[in-house]
């Protein structure tokens, strides 16, 4: 295995964590949806995210590339990415119900048109996508109408947790791919044979193009983009937005992203994403790490040396 596909123990540690996440979960799948809503929402915004750091690491992100933000606007919003989070975990857990629901969502966008036609004529469809609202609901809306859309995903950091986050992807559409190199090679072929699949690029990757976001630099992996070249397959961006209701959603396909030099077409995708977030921050997953200036500080001060010599 590659490096980054070596499966993890886990400790003590690990295990409890998971179990005490499956039984919050397992509850909230009990009660009715729109009250787990409100549960898993408050149980993430009121008791997770101050306890495990992500409200302050969301307001320091929102400190990073909006600076002249009052703390009071970055605590509402750092609230509001809590409330989604814990939302959009638990309406994932629940794969019928999310299928049943979006098959009835609205689904628009200028890219519509391309991918049924792409659809047709068997030509294979790469979207891409960042954590935004619920980045599951418009392969859900797709899904529900009788396609076929696999996937490549991140593994939790918590092999027990992981165990299950995985089998429930798999759940919602196969195939789905581990990332990595095995992953991606899956991918690739999945895609080269016709099919369609999503990728999520707004994650940090220390091999990733020089490419800023919002404003600062965020290195960003090139590969959505080099795998829809060497396939030749439509080159969709696609968000699942949460309605005011916090409730339902909008699946959003928007006009394929031309072919071209892969870091100008992850320009793009990105300058789609930072468009969606201006639109509404509450919805974008700042608890991610996505910059990490101080490690981007420190490969930079390492290259300068090396370039200097000794």
């Amino acid at each position: 295995m590659a490096k980054g596909e070596e499966k993890a123990r886990g400790g003590w540690g690990d295990w409890i964590s998971d179990r005490v996440l499956r039984g919050l979960i397992r509850l909230a799948l009990a009660l009715p949806h729109r009250t787990r809503l409100r549960l898993m929402g408050w149980a993430v915004r009121r008791v997770i995210a101050p306890l495990a750091g992500y409200r302050k690491r969301a307001m320091d992100n929102l400190a990073h590339v909006w600076p002249e933000m009052p703390e009071a606007e970055r605590r509402a919003i750092a609230d509001r990415v809590a409330e989604n989070a814990g939302r959009t975990m638990i309406e994932n857990y629940d794969v019928k119900g999310l299928l049943a629901r979006m098959q009835h969502a609205p689904v628009t966008g200028d890219g519509l048109p391309e991918i049924e036609r792409a659809r047709a004529e068997g030509r294979p469809v790469l979207f891409v996508t960042g954590h935004y609202g619920n980045f599951e609901a418009p392969r859900a809306a797709l899904v529900a109408r009788g396609w076929r859309i696999g996937g490549l995903y991140r593994p939790m950091a918590n092999p027990f947790f992981n165990e299950h986050y995985a089998a429930n992807m798999h759940a919602l559409s196969d195939p789905v791919f581990e990332q990595g190199r095995r992953g991606t090679m899956g991918l690739l072929k999945h895609i080269r044979g016709g099919g369609m699949g999503v990728l999520l690029f707004d994650v940090y990757s220390s091999d990733g193009a020089p490419i800023d976001f919002l404003g600062q630099p965020a290195p960003t992996l090139t590969s959505a983009a080099e795998i829809a070249l060497k396939t030749d397959a439509l080159f969709v961006p696609f968000f699942g937005i949460r309605r005011a209701d916090g409730v339902s959603f909008d699946a959003v396909f928007e006009a394929p992203i031309p072919h071209g030099d892969p870091v100008e077409m992850m320009k793009e995708a990105t300058r789609r994403l930072e468009a969606r977030i201006a639109e509404d921050p509450g919805q974008w997953f700042w608890i991610h790490r996505r910059w990490k200036p101080r490690r981007q500080a420190r490969r930079q001060r390492k290259r300068a040396a090396a370039r200097m010599g000794p």
